[in-house]
């Protein structure tokens, strides 16, 4: 093997190794979180969590995703661990279709028809398919076939160059000599673990087993400790995951690494025990990328069945090793909808946007409920309800910090467009929601110095208020579920409200004017009179930005003052009959 030759085997692997995490992101991209949400529903049935591990792994080729995306389920409270388990042993199943895919390069016939079955000779046309996808279509559905089609067309164009650049080894002593200390299942296992945890996929590791499989001289007896090692180095991606999270995440990773050495451990003993009393004549033969698919579907599926009914048994293992008192990670609701931002979600950017979406769906919860509570406190003023709205206004902050910074680090990320438009809204309200919980405490403070003080509107102010009260409850509730719903129809309904509020609010202030002059209202009303209102309006005024927000990014577009421009013309005669419909329904007395 000349020094050219290893250039070429080192280019080859790196494409392959490439290729394979192409074609994982744009599996995952596919299925834009979908395949997330299965894992996360459908695992009540060990069974089933079998099943739907396999299923879901076979999709997006990686046992690390899947064990790192439960993980992340288990540390956010989303799953428990018994329920994670079942997929653990699924996704170690599933993980070997790949090396199934693999194995169609070993085809060798002169037949026309059989020769197509090899990916080298269909590859080519995937990737011409993919780069024309790529290049000429628009649609988020596409570009991520097309980053399949071309990453598995790579991946097999690196598995070939590896396997020729190899082919040369078998005629050189010292290479045949490596393999047979392989041989010695300590040192194969070892060697395959190693190999694995350096580059964090069995499935990697799996095909350049494969490759090697060109030089004839990587036996069956080398190869089966290699596969064994293998299944063990997978789960260092897990273990890393569980850094810094809570004991029933670390312990779903332990699971993962008591899973496959206890079958390692199993399966070596029972082989190598009947190979020692019959030997298996196969074990001199050299290995073929079929037959090394076979042993490491055989093994994953055989300790799988053994160790699925033991199920309880390995969950109890984890929590014997980690033995702290378990303490509830999870007291409040809200606290519970924080967890949903898992830094582990952020490699499966489609999940961590619907998740990032769901908090903030809270969060928006959250604000109108302490807005519409403060607004409650003036004709029923309790010390628990104005607790209530400050605890929810220093909450909604948390929500804002905790959400943005995820934010910023999913933004980095690959997003389909959808995906992109989604988390550019998101960044664009959480402001207002916090802003809007702002002036909602703003409104406590003012109804409790109405009450410490035993100030009372007039009956003519507390009439008008309660108008201005209603108007400002209507456009929060429509502007929250336009965006919990993205409901563009009923986002254009707020702008009309705004500006009848904005009305509302200038009258509400001439009127007190007037009553001022008659001696009919206190200064020291007005200046509380005059915070309400303007704390309402300035709420409407977020409410506002919300819509816009959500109209202006559905359009790819962010011009608020031309799209309001735009809007507010006279001519405009849709705007203009809703801006008359609401004058109607919110007249002051």
């Amino acid at each position: 093997m000349s020094f050219f030759d290893f250039l070429t085997m080192i280019g080859g692997l790196a494409l392959f190794l490439y290729g394979m995490n192409l074609m994982g992101d744009g599996l995952s991209q596919a299925s834009g979180g979908r395949l997330e949400r299965i894992l996360e529903k459908l695992t009540n049935n060990p069974l089933k969590a079998v099943l739907v591990g396999a299923g879901v792994t076979a999709v997006i080729q990686s046992s690390s995703a899947t064990t790192v995306m439960v993980v992340g389920f288990v540390n956010s409270g989303i799953m428990k661990l018994e329920q994670a388990v079942g997929i653990i042993m699924g996704a170690n199943v599933g993980t070997t279709i790949t090396s199934w895919i693999l194995g169609l390069s070993g085809i060798d016939s002169s037949s026309f028809f059989v020769q197509l079955l090899k990916p080298t000779s269909f590859s080519p046309i995937l990737a011409l398919i993919g780069v024309a996808l790529m290049l000429f279509s628009k649609k988020d559905k596409h570009k991520s076939t097309a980053i399949i089609l071309v990453g598995f067309a790579v991946l097999m164009f690196g598995m070939d160059t590896m396997s020729g650049a190899v082919k040369g080894l078998r005629d050189v002593p010292e290479f045949t000599s490596i393999l047979t200390r392989f041989s010695n299942p300590i040192l194969g296992m070892l060697a395959g673990m190693v190999l694995t945890a350096v580059i964090q996929s069995s499935s990697a590791s799996v095909g350049i087993l494969q490759a090697l499989c060109a030089t004839g001289a990587v036996g069956y007896g080398a190869a089966i400790p290699i596969i064994m090692g293998q299944n063990i180095g997978t789960c260092v991606t897990a273990m890393i995951s569980g850094v810094g999270a809570s004991k029933n995440a670390r312990r779903t990773a332990l699971v993962h690494l008591y899973f496959n050495v206890i079958g390692t451990v199993l399966f070596m003993v029972v082989f190598y025990a009947i190979n020692a009393v019959n030997p298996f004549a196969f074990m001199e033969d050299a290995a073929t990328p079929f037959g090394i698919a076979a042993v490491h579907s055989v093994f994953n599926i055989a300790a799988t069945v053994c160790l699925l009914p033991f199920s309880k048994g390995l969950v109890k293992l984890a929590s014997m090793t980690i033995r702290e008192e378990e303490i509830p990670e999870i007291t409040v609701e809200e606290d519970k909808t924080l967890g949903l931002l898992d830094p582990r979600f952020l490699e499966t950017p489609s999940y961590a946007v619907e998740q990032s979406r769901s908090v903030a769906t809270v969060m928006a919860g959250l604000a109108e409920e302490a807005m519409n509570l403060s607004m409650s406190l003036f004709k029923e003023y309790t010390e628990e309800k104005a607790a209530r709205v400050v605890a929810l206004e220093s909450k909604v902050d948390t929500f804002e910090d905790e959400l943005g910074s995820y934010l910023v680090k999913l933004s980095a990320k690959n997003l389909l467009g959808k995906d992109s438009h989604t988390l550019n809204t998101i960044l664009h309200c959480i402001g207002d929601f916090e802003r809007i919980s702002d002036h909602a405490r703003n409104i406590k403070e003012a109804a409790e110095e109405m009450h410490l003080k035993k100030l009372e509107f007039s009956d003519k102010a507390q009439a008008e208020l309660e108008v201005l009260e209603r108007a400002v409850h209507d456009i929060l509730q429509i502007t929250m579920l336009s965006f919990n719903e993205e409901d563009l129809a009923l986002a254009k309904q707020v702008e009309p409200l705004e500006e009848v509020i904005d009305g509302l609010n200038l009258d509400i202030k001439q009127r007190h004017i007037k009553r001022l002059r008659k001696g009919k209202c206190t200064i020291e009303l007005g200046f509380v009179l005059s915070d309400i209102v303007t704390n309402f309006e300035r709420v409407s005024d977020h409410c506002s930005n919300i819509a816009v927000c959500l109209l202006e990014v559905s359009e790819d577009e962010f011009d608020t003052h031309a799209y309001l421009d735009e809007l507010k013309r006279d001519d405009n005669i849709d705007f203009r009959g809703k801006v008359m419909t609401y004058r109607e329904r919110y007249q002051l007395p």
